[in-house]
């Protein structure tokens, strides 16, 4: 299907006795987002690498576009280049490479630290950086594993507007793996749970935008979520286990 940028049937990843992916199955469209939801181990990464060239599978269809970008926890700069040569690294060069560089930075905000050095900017800073160098080269898939998690609250939630946005202008299908149940909602169209090999949950959400943790469709989501991932707020913790009888 045309309107399909990512096809996976039955994936499989094994390491030793234990398979980390076992049968997975999931489908996204061009433009659409999704995040991926799941406990430490369980190869919410491994999937992502996968889709991006970083690691095999063991079994299984896995069909991805060839314009896909990584965008990591850590931003991963070359110290040794300025940000707006990190920014168009790899990019064929030509007589208009460094303003399709700097137009990249103006959309992170970044245009006038061009000629900074990777090691005079903060955090954000550099995450936007990465996100810059990421969709300079327009992917149709966008790969984001947990690139805010190093972030304070702060930034962390100005860069999830941030890369909201940018998405919506770009129109890449993304992928983020995040341990975050409301960073998730708050950016993704779809919200898929991985556990023991399998996504046991795809959900669409269907909360307005701009999206409101304090908007009672949001906090029944992520309470749903967070049972799927196996944690119980109160609201989802039985009667014969809460001490009511």
């Amino acid at each position: 299907m045309t309107d399909t940028a990512v096809h996976i049937r039955g994936l499989r990843r094994v390491f030793g006795p234990r398979a980390v992916l076992d049968g997975v199955d999931l489908d996204i469209a061009r433009g659409e987002f999704v995040a991926l939801l799941g406990a430490s181990g369980t190869g919410k990464t491994t999937l992502l690498r996968i889709l991006g060239a970083l690691d095999r599978s063991d079994g299984g269809t896995v069909l991805v576009p060839a314009a896909r970008t990584i965008v990591f926890q850590e931003p991963r700069l070359v110290p040794s280049k300025r940000v707006l040569g990190n920014v168009i690294v790899g990019l064929p060069r030509g007589k208009d490479t460094r303003a399709t560089g700097l137009r990249a930075l103006t959309e992170v905000g970044l245009d006038r630290h061009a000629e900074a050095w990777p090691a005079t900017l903060s955090g954000g800073e550099a995450q936007r950086v990465a996100l810059a160098r990421a969709l300079v080269r327009e992917p149709e898939l966008l790969l984001l594993d947990e690139p805010f998690a190093a972030l304070d609250a702060l930034t962390r939630m100005r860069m999830q507007d941030l890369v909201g946005e940018l998405c919506r202008i770009h129109r890449p299908a993304v992928l983020l793996v995040t341990h975050d149940v409301e960073e998730a909602i708050r950016l993704a169209d779809r919200v898929a749970v991985l556990r023991d090999g399998n996504l046991v949950t795809d959900e669409r959400v269907a909360v307005d935008r701009p999206r409101d943790p304090t908007d009672p469709a949001f906090a029944a989501l992520r309470r749903r979520l967070l049972a799927d991932l196996g944690v119980h707020t109160p609201e989802t913790i039985p009667a014969t286990t809460s001490g009511v009888s």
